[in-house]
């Protein structure tokens, strides 16, 4: 176990056993624990998960409910429908957000189960909450090429802020995996390829595109060299103004910024550019297994929520331009 995973664990053990009583603390922190050092989730992961688990059991402890063995399947019920209907504390949830309690409370009494911290397990035949399957968002090709098209690359500030928004839509990486990104992920001279960290810590290598791969030389060489002189020699590919790592809420500004002065009226975000990297890879004819392979996707059947996207686009091409439709 390194320092990294340690320091995490016990900020991690110390947040449960604060908001807990003796009762659930303890199993809270071995379950966390678990998934911090056996399952290598990451940090924003685990910060949802132990966010979601102790309202669940402070719930709980509020109720009466006095250690693990004494949970009934009733009390996840009612702990579930409490959520739907929310309280002077806490507004309503909807259906997605119910449905990731319902897992995060099934995963706990799964291990605490294999564990013999609470056996059986109450949760077993509990259901999460039927959700819609909501489509993502994707812009037209053109509507990128606006906001692209829309940053001044006359100014340090310019040319870094136009290399992060091509690489974003040219690799499909999420905003996370490229503020993590450092220069030595970079392989242009070789193959024209990226390192991306995703969820867990997953590694893949997914290729850069020549617009993408100009603007970041163009940035490597004419701007970061003046930003890094700020700041303490960090090894990060996108720098801030005071030569630090840039943050996510930072890319979020440039995009939102970017959109504006392009004319969009409409929300961008930088999963937005995701959405649209893998809408028009599909909707090109790229295969649908290997768009999941570029997103970092575990499963297929996540990725193929963007085959109706594309298939939606093609109906209402065709609705609009067949002589016989009308």
């Amino acid at each position: 176990m390194n320092l990294l995973t340690c320091t995490r664990d016990s900020a991690i053990s110390r947040a449960a056993e604060l908001t807990l009583g003796p009762s659930f603390a303890p199993g809270l922190r071995h379950y966390l624990q678990h998934l911090a050092i056996e399952r290598g989730l990451a940090e924003n992961t685990l910060s949802s998960y132990r966010r979601d688990l102790t309202r669940y059991l402070e719930t709980l402890e509020a109720a009466g409910v006095v250690s693990p063995a004494s949970i009934t399947e009733a009390h996840i019920n009612g702990y579930l429908q409490h959520l739907a209907r929310g309280d002077e504390e806490h507004p309503a949830l909807g259906p997605r957000s119910v449905a990731r309690h319902t897992v995060a409370v099934r995963q706990l009494h799964k291990y605490w189960e294999l564990e013999n911290i609470c056996a059986p397990n109450p949760a077993r035949e509990v259901q999460p909450p039927a959700v819609g399957q909501s489509l993502p968002k994707a812009i037209s090709i053109a509507e990128v090429t606006q906001i692209l098209d829309s940053i001044a690359v006359d100014t340090p500030a310019g040319l870094r802020d136009r290399a992060i928004l091509e690489f974003l839509y040219s690799t499909g990486a999420r905003i996370s995996e490229v503020v993590a990104l450092d220069v030595d992920d970079l392989h242009f001279a070789q193959d024209a390829v990226v390192r991306l960290f995703g969820k867990g810590s997953k590694e893949r290598v997914v290729p850069v595109g020549t617009y993408a791969q100009k603007a970041v030389s163009d940035y490597l060489v004419r701007s970061r060299p003046g930003l890094a002189a700020k700041g303490k020699g960090i090894p990060a590919l996108f720098l801030n103004q005071r030569g630090g790592r840039l943050s996510r809420q930072s890319v979020w500004l440039i995009l939102s910024k970017a959109a504006e002065r392009a004319g969009l009226s409409i929300d961008v975000s930088p999963h937005t550019l995701r959405h649209s990297f893998a809408t028009h890879l599909l909707e090109g004819g790229a295969d649908v297994r290997v768009v999941q392979e570029l997103l970092g996707h575990a499963s297929v059947t996540t990725t193929q929520i963007y085959t109706k996207v594309s298939v939606d686009s093609l109906r209402e091409a065709y609705q609009l331009a067949h002589p016989r439709v009308n």
